[in-house]
């Protein structure tokens, strides 16, 4: 049956137009063509010169028959060339594939192959990386190999070894590629807005990487989306702690340029790194998972420049930060909003908002409060928690489990060639996040743990984001995460893996573990009191994510916990 409407007036050029957040970068070359866009160690580009440049790689890659229907991989920390890619590939009508530089190359081989990419932009850093990946496709193909083109980025006070022997092995130098492109290309944008824009991989916490496909409807709204529910101002200084390659950087990529912001660009993070910046570019905004924040709060005294010269706005997300870094982050002037997403979601999509009553509260109650994962962003049309079991909405009691879904336009098309999972995470008309949490009386949601994470001791379910933060907010403890070890009594109990902060006396680790467990046994029921603590550095993922599948693996070798016999 056909909707009814009060008139039958069509769509035409003049009234509809795809949604697109290439744009963007027009309009900032055209509002402020001399404001800083990019800067870079001694190197800035304004925003004439950035659309400059995106136009002349969009055309320099349309010479190469790049175009829709093609992926390019980018092989990069946060540089120019890596920003410069978000719009110049689409302006092709290519899709974007930034490919997590801390992967190694087997991983690497795999996406390359599985995308298809037709060019490889890499950072002479991480060309040997790139060429190991396709040595690995090349053994692989058995004969069937068409090697992808190979364009190398170069710093300034790069290894002139290193780019001669990139350029010997048939790689193009990234500047001489752009130098054969037209900075006056006429770029298209994309005939329908659900052309996919980008192609990011899961972060590989626990299986095998699955590729997620977004749209240009999609970064088009979290482009405007982000900055709104942060209340980011025109010509915000945004420090790139974040790599560009998660979630292509939350969407802040396209997001900077809808601002006419200016991107500041590190190689490398550090906290002296993030105070120099604060002072010297005057930042005033920055995203990072909570294991930066950890850093900047434990940041040696030399390292910091404190008091801040001005309010620091920080977007934290990739998991449940601890109250206690909260509340640390606060006490030394940071502003930090919590938010929580997936990549599926084009990073974060819920937004703890901040609420004026919260204003008097004791400041460790107000990290407890912010430390949830909040409400729903203004472009997620819906979001709540449903019962694994009935699939019905949970009570907003702030204690019934159940799995957070989400519906609506920033979520993503779907895992590239991959239909079965595509059912699975899609069913009934959810986006299931595999998360799970709990939904508040004020409908503010807050993630309890990863399904395939919650412990089951005894019958009872724990959970272990709750262990972790009790354990976070022990004097010697620097990050803790907690998974199940087999329990001869229990089935299963908590085992605790912890990183002590350096200043802590590490001889007597029996001791130490015997303090913490007692400090949990005053903060937390006792079965959820950890029967077993492990001391050593946590594995990470290159976005700060615990990766818990590889700690689940050192507790199994472990073996069980014994049944203590009286």
């Amino acid at each position: 049956m056909a909707i009814r409407d009060i008139d039958d007036l069509p769509k035409n050029k003049a009234n509809y137009t795809a949604l697109t957040p290439l744009w963007f970068l027009e309009r900032a070359a055209t509002v402020h063509p001399t404001r800083k866009a990019v800067v870079h160690g001694s190197r800035t580009y304004t925003w004439l010169q950035t659309y400059q440049r995106c136009r002349r790689l969009a055309s320099a890659l349309a010479k190469c028959s790049v175009g829709a229907g093609s992926t390019v991989a980018v092989i990069a920390p946060n540089i120019p060339a890596t920003y410069e890619a978000h719009f110049g590939i689409p302006m092709c009508g290519a899709v974007i594939n930034p490919v997590n530089i801390r992967l190694n190359a087997s991983t690497i081989a795999f996406l390359l192959g599985h995308s298809q990419c037709a060019i490889v932009i890499v950072d002479l850093e991480f060309f040997t990386l790139a060429e190991d990946s396709l040595k690995i496709m090349k053994e692989k193909s058995q004969g069937h190999f068409n090697p992808p083109l190979l364009v190398v980025v170069a710093d300034e006070a790069c290894d002139l070894e290193a780019l001669r022997y990139a350029l010997g092995q048939g790689a193009i130098e990234y500047e001489k590629f752009l130098e054969s492109g037209d900075p006056d290309f006429a770029w298209k944008p994309p005939q329908d807005e659900w052309q996919s824009i980008a192609l990011g991989y899961t972060s590989c916490t626990t299986a095998s990487p699955k590729g997620v496909v977004l749209h240009h409807r999609g970064a088009y709204l979290m482009s405007l989306s982000n900055p709104l529910v942060w209340g980011m101002n025109e010509g915000a200084v945004y420090l790139w702690t974040l790599p560009m390659f998660h979630c292509n950087g939350w969407c802040f990529t396209w997001a900077l340029a809808t601002l006419c912001g200016t991107n500041i660009c590190p190689r490398q993070v550090t906290a002296k790194g993030v105070y120099s910046a604060i002072a010297k570019h005057g930042v005033t905004h920055f995203c990072a998972a909570p294991v930066v924040l950890n850093t900047i709060v434990n940041a040696a005294p030399e390292d910091t420049i404190l008091p801040l010269p001005h309010v620091v706005h920080i977007m934290t997300a990739g998991a449940a930060p601890p109250p206690a870094v909260l509340f640390a982050m606060s006490r030394k002037g940071f502003r930090v909003t919590h938010t929580y997403g997936l990549s599926e979601t084009y990073g974060p999509s819920t937004i703890c908002a901040w609420k004026p009553e919260w204003d008097s509260l004791p400041p460790d109650t107000q990290a407890r409060l912010i430390a949830r994962q909040g409400v729903r962003y203004t472009t997620l049309e819906c979001l709540d928690v449903i019962s694994t079991k009935t699939g019905e909405p949970v009570p907003a009691d702030g204690k019934t489990m159940g799995e957070i879904v989400m519906r609506g336009n920033i979520v993503m098309k779907g895992y590239l060639k991959n239909p079965k999972e595509n059912e699975e995470t899609f069913a009934n008309g959810w986006f299931h996040s595999g998360d799970l949490g709990v939904k508040h009386q004020d409908g503010y949601i807050e993630i309890k743990d990863r399904s395939k994470d919650i412990i089951i001791s005894g019958g009872e379910n724990i959970s272990s984001v709750e262990v972790e933060n009790s354990l976070c907010f022990h004097p010697a403890v620097l990050e803790a995460s907690v998974v199940a070890r087999a329990d001869e009594r229990w089935g299963e109990s908590p085992c605790a893996f912890v990183t002590l902060k350096p200043e802590v006396n590490k001889s007597d680790e029996q001791w130490l573990a015997e303090e913490i467990m007692k400090f949990c046994k005053s903060k937390m029921p006792a079965y959820w009191v950890p029967k077993s603590v492990v001391f050593g550095p946590l594995p990470k993922t290159a976005t700060g994510k615990i990766q818990k599948h590889v700690l689940g693996g050192k507790a199994q070798q472990l073996g069980p916990v014994k049944l203590r016999k009286l």
